[in-house]
């Protein structure tokens, strides 16, 4: 069974250690210690205080849902200590120097970095942008006042631009477009709405391309007791994880 270690103890973090089925979750780590013996106590594992005692555990994998910075902070050591890595927070890979280190440190190691499709559908058959051309890749993303930590009456178009710009803005809420530009091989547009209206964080994503053209349109449950991410995030990571040692892949 694969061992894993657990960087971010939040509301995705205990979902993640309270229902992976395939793997065992054996190290926790958060800046906020106690958030750590919190979920120790749910799940056996060890809690850390220490990011450098956690990960020299013996574990094969870290999973990371905490946050843009955790990725920036610890991604490449996680590596350097011959761990594979999934990544929540994506929108750490919008730095294009801070991706091909952590791909170079990964392939020199024989290692893998693996993102997890998120809040969104589709996104394995992005791939083909990297070998046939796509014309237009927008995302449209509709979400709550309280996700975005605003304060306004009427729906409003709050940002529009490229996914590498809008991470920068709304780290914690856009990592969906970074991982469409991952997938792609190419920045995404992006809109950001905020609208008082919805309960629900809504995405859509248009793509047109030499293959023709389509549009999906995904509304997410918010994650308990964290509105800025979706229910959706917490249980595609709990499908990589659970099926990590399947030899039957499927997908593209």
């Amino acid at each position: 069974m694969i061992r894993i270690g657990l960087i971010g103890c939040g509301n995705i973090g205990r979902i993640i250690a309270e229902h992976a089925t395939n793997v065992k979750i054996v190290a926790l780590f958060d800046k906020y210690y106690d958030r750590a013996q919190d979920l120790e106590k749910n799940t056996g594992a060890n809690a850390f205080s220490k990011f450098d005692s956690f990960i020299s555990g013996d574990f094969d994998l870290v999973v990371e849902a905490a946050s843009v910075n955790a990725v920036s902070m610890y991604g490449a050591e996680v590596l350097l200590h011959g761990k594979d890595l999934v990544i929540m927070s994506v929108g750490a890979l919008a730095d294009p120097q801070f991706r091909e280190n952590l791909r170079e440190s990964a392939r020199a190691r024989a290692r893998r970095i693996y993102i997890p499709s998120g809040a969104i559908f589709g996104l394995d058959n992005l791939k083909i942008g990297r070998i046939s051309t796509i014309k237009k890749l927008l995302l449209r993303t509709v979400k709550s006042p309280a996700s975005l930590g605003v304060d306004v009456r009427e729906r409003r178009l709050i940002f529009s631009g490229k996914a590498h710009e809008c991470i920068k803005a709304f780290p914690k809420n856009v990592n969906v477009s970074v991982a469409m530009s991952l997938a792609a091989g190419r920045d995404t547009d992006v809109e950001l709405w905020v609208d008082p209206a919805v309960e629900s964080n809504i995405h859509e994503m248009f793509i047109e391309g030499d293959f023709g053209e389509t549009c999906i349109r995904v509304k997410n449950v918010p994650s308990p007791d964290n509105p800025a991410t979706s229910y959706l995030a917490a249980l595609s990571i709990l499908s990589l994880l659970n099926n990590l040692d399947d030899p039957i892949i499927v997908g593209t």
